[in-house]
């Protein structure tokens, strides 16, 4: 089937740098893909190249197979049956509630009736005589929500819906939003700077990193194959021990590292994330013999260690005098700096990249 969305070799240039750097994605009737990058990676701008509301200098955009924005073509926003919704909510202070959503709806019993409905579906059922100012910034989320849906847009725009809720509120929000978009069927484009919102909302991420599409995957996926330390380090906090291979294999503290297909000399990075590395009083708190898979024990020496709310944050200088391991540890575990512990990792839990010049 013809993919919802289609973009292909976009480009934009903004002050004498490509701000978006030849950029293909497709997104399917009810699918939501999270656009994901730190600022100033060009998320925003691509999402205003398909909105319609910037023009891009290169590539075509299509809408379930049309052309809406290419070399000869350039249909303006109203025409493209897109749904925007921003984070600042922009509602119509001086409209109602079900004002605001049926806002360019032709007038008519049908349009009331769609607006009644979307009231009920985002849980605001009694509002429809309200003014914004009358509501929490849950609420108002909630009617930007509805008025984008009103319309019934193929596509759904997204930029960053969420940044301006309370942290108690916003898992909540997002979720209920999420809920009736897919009830909708429509096809979601959102953009994000935080991985957890992409995590939990996405079907497919495409992480974002100086105008272009690094890598795109599952939510799952893309944590557990990050393409690059910079990927794996985007999601979580990393520990990176670097190495050089020798023979397809490279040293450090916990043992040797198989480095397939890299040659002699290659400086690598060997990373891991916190929550898998273990702890161990003595040297075999796995058994007298550990399995290759669990590789070899390494013993570190306690810096520091803090209690985050849900886990412990243990620090550690390993025994060869320079590298450093941070582990977290459910519940409250705080050894005193200077405590010596045993620390192994799982091989299958760590990635093995080659060494950048941005990584080194």
């Amino acid at each position: 089937m013809e993919p919802r969305l289609r973009i292909e070799g976009l480009v934009r240039e903004l002050g004498g740098r490509r701000v978006v750097d030849g950029i293909d994605l497709s997104i399917a009737a009810g699918q939501i893909t999270c656009l994901l990058g730190p600022s100033g990676c060009g998320k925003s701008t691509t999402l205003r190249l398909i909105a319609g509301v910037d023009r891009q200098d290169a590539g075509t955009i299509r809408l379930d197979g049309r052309e809406v924005s290419g070399p000869r073509l350039h249909l303006p926003p109203e025409e493209r049956g897109i749904g925007l919704m921003f984070q600042d909510f922009a509602l119509f202070p001086h409209l109602t509630v079900a004002r605001n959503i049926g806002f360019g709806l032709p007038r008519g019993a049908a349009s009331d009736a769609r607006v009644l409905d979307l009231l009920a579906r985002v849980d605001l059922a009694g509002y429809e005589d309200k003014y914004p100012h009358e509501l929490s910034g849950g609420e108002q989320q909630r009617v930007a929500l509805a008025r984008a849906l009103a319309p019934r847009p193929a596509m759904m725009l997204m930029d960053e819906p969420f940044s301006g809720l309370d942290d108690r509120l916003r898992d909540g929000i997002r979720d209920a939003t999420l809920a009736v978009l897919k009830e909708e069927g429509t096809a979601v484009l959102l953009v994000t700077h935080e991985p957890s919102e992409a995590m939990r909302m996405a079907d497919e991420i495409a992480l974002m990193r100086d105008g272009r599409i690094v890598q795109r995957a599952a939510p799952y996926n893309i944590y557990n194959a990050p393409v690059d330390l910079r990927a794996a380090a985007f999601f979580s906090d990393v520990n990176v021990l670097p190495g050089r291979v020798h023979g397809a294999l490279t040293d450090t503290p916990f043992g040797q590292f198989l480095a397939p297909g890299l040659p002699d000399g290659t400086e690598v990075d060997i990373v891991f994330r916190p929550q898998h590395v273990r702890l161990d009083f003595d040297r075999h708190g796995r058994g007298p013999n550990p399995t290759a898979a669990e590789g070899a024990p390494a013993r570190g020496t306690v810096l520091r260690a803090r209690f985050m709310g849900r886990e412990s944050l243990v620090e550690f200088l390993m025994d060869d005098g320079h590298s450093r391991v941070t582990a977290t540890v459910p519940a409250v575990f705080l050894p005193k700096p200077g405590t010596v512990l045993w620390l192994s990792i799982r091989r299958d839990r760590c990635f093995v990249f080659r060494r950048s010049p941005v990584s080194a």
